[in-house]
């Protein structure tokens, strides 16, 4: 009996819970009038997504070519509505020129509960702004430049680990090998360790570089779309091991280099500069800041949020950059040889690979860009609504709190903005190309004041990654490896599925 009045109970429930979705909740842009996608119960349009059907970037992109002639267009992301950005002039608006109503992601942030969580990629608002000015001055290029032996050693030893395979012409998983040398840069220049994981795969720090990015769908999707959830039952996003592990980490070295007075130019160099002083100090003196005698300092938890992101966002997106763009020049031999003919040249202008020579390859950096473009690593961009606003040149007006998301994934993929998208064509990206496309056609990095802080450092972190490989091996596609590619459906990073074989040679 108690049990038939206990499933009659649960029945009500799940029944009042649908009518108040249905017709409350996803009502939301029927009553403003705006076009929309037709939600879902529970999960609204996320639930491919949710499911681990599709990734979070295909997900929007397959919405945004569908519907992309609405410029923008309604969908429910769980219980909240969600706008999607379809019009380039409309995409300035939102990142850039009213900024004042965007200027927050709208994603998971709790310093509190999950102290990694408050970095510079999160932090909303005023937070946000105080850290961005703190920290600009650690990626300029006077900075990158100190840092440019650490990257050349780090890719001297990847490409010295790969010769014996290039000897029998052997076949290499990319994928992985690119992490392990990210894993090694990011974690000499965010930490100043030397983690080894080139030549030892299956260390601490690759184990936690794992960690970090393990599939979890359901809870990434909340991450994005529905963080009230994890503040409301205070949930942290980051794993109790992985902050434990990173934190600790810091602690640690930052006790060792104050105690032993070790001075080494690296990231964490500067972020102990911001603990010490609350400012970096500037390439040139006469740059100094009056006003850094009382600039507030970095608390150690603060720092090592910082140096966490570091870590984040060079160690993946980096690696997936690469892996991509050899992946594309194995399938395109004649373009790989343009590059390698580049690279020799420069090398040889120049002597050695130094900073001045990676920035003169201008070919290469069409690669990439092109490569960025086909993968873009961050397939959406997040923002929610911070001040009420009518978007102009629509009747649309968007209330505060309402989620706002740009496809990138699917502006990159536009036959009316790329023609022929899936042909891998550097040559898009020549000066005049450039130049007569809309400028906020390609958002690999963002754009606006939350244009991401680490360009530079990402770009010539994957060159020289690249370069190493290029001046040596040649790459060619393994019988194995699908064409094209299919994605992973739960990280949030555009993730090929699998792994991705390449042959591998002396040129």
């Amino acid at each position: 009996m108690l049990v038939a009045e206990l499933i009659g109970i649960l029945i009500v429930a799940l029944s009042v819970v649908y009518i108040y979705y249905k017709y409350v909740l996803f009502n939301f842009w029927r009553k403003k009038g705006v076009f929309y996608v037709e939600p879902l119960v529970p999960a609204g349009n996320l639930t491919a997504f949710v499911t681990g059907k599709l990734s979070v970037g295909e997900l929007f992109r397959d919405a945004y070519l569908k519907y992309k002639h609405h410029r923008a267009f309604g969908m429910y992301t769980f219980f909240k509505p969600n706008l999607v950005i379809a019009d380039l002039d409309l995409i300035r608006t939102v990142l850039t020129k009213d900024f004042g109503s965007f200027h927050d992601r709208g994603m998971y942030c709790n310093e509190k509960i999950d102290p990694l969580s408050g970095h510079l990629f999160l932090l909303p608002g005023k937070k946000w702004r105080n850290l961005r000015v703190k920290l600009t001055p650690t990626f300029t290029s006077g900075k990158i430049k100190q840092m440019f032996m650490i990257l050349k050693e780090c890719s001297e030893e990847f490409a010295k680990s790969l010769e014996s395979k290039a000897q029998t012409k052997d076949c290499i998983e990319i994928k992985d090998i690119f992490a392990r040398y990210s894993t090694d840069i990011i974690m000499s220049a965010a930490f100043g360790i030397k983690s080894d994981c080139i030549s030892q795969p299956d260390n601490e720090f690759r184990y936690w570089g794992k960690k970090v990015f393990e599939e979890k769908p359901f809870w990434n999707a909340i991450l994005m779309f529905a963080p009230q959830v994890m503040d409301f039952f205070s949930i942290p996003f980051n794993d109790r091991g992985v902050s434990n592990f990173f934190t600790k980490m810091f602690r640690d070295n930052v006790e060792y280099r104050q105690t032993h007075n070790v001075i080494r130019h690296d990231f964490m160099n500067l972020l102990i500069q911001l603990m010490e002083k609350g400012y970096v100090e500037p390439d040139d003196e006469k740059d100094i800041n009056n006003e850094s005698s009382t600039a507030t300092k970095l608390t150690i938890l603060e720092a090592a949020a910082q140096a966490y992101v570091f870590f984040l966002a060079g160690f993946e997106t980096s690696s997936t950059t690469a892996t991509y763009c050899l992946y594309e020049l194995a399938q395109n031999q004649d373009l790989q040889n343009k590059v390698c003919k580049e690279i020799d040249e420069m090398l040889k202008k120049h002597g050695e690979l130094n900073y001045n020579a990676v920035n003169d390859m201008t070919y290469l950096h069409k690669v990439i860009n092109e490569t960025m473009r086909k993968y873009p690593p961050v397939p959406v961009l997040n923002r929610v609504c911070t001040k009420n606003i009518k978007l102009p040149t629509t009747n649309i007006h968007v209330p505060e709190g309402t989620l706002i998301t740009i496809p990138v994934f699917g502006l990159h993929r536009d036959p009316s903005i790329y023609p022929d998208p899936d042909k891998f064509d550097p040559e898009r990206f020549n000066a005049d190309k450039v130049a007569a496309r809309h400028p906020y056609a390609y958002l690999p990095f963002g754009e606006g004041p939350r244009v991401c802080i680490g360009t530079r450092f990402g770009y010539i972190q994957t060159k020289v990654g690249l370069i190493s490989l290029l001046s040596k091996f040649k790459f060619t596609l393994h019988p194995q490896t699908p064409v094209p590619l299919s994605f992973e459906e739960a990280p949030i990073v555009l993730t090929a599925k699998g792994g991705i074989n390449l042959t591998i040679e002396l040129r």
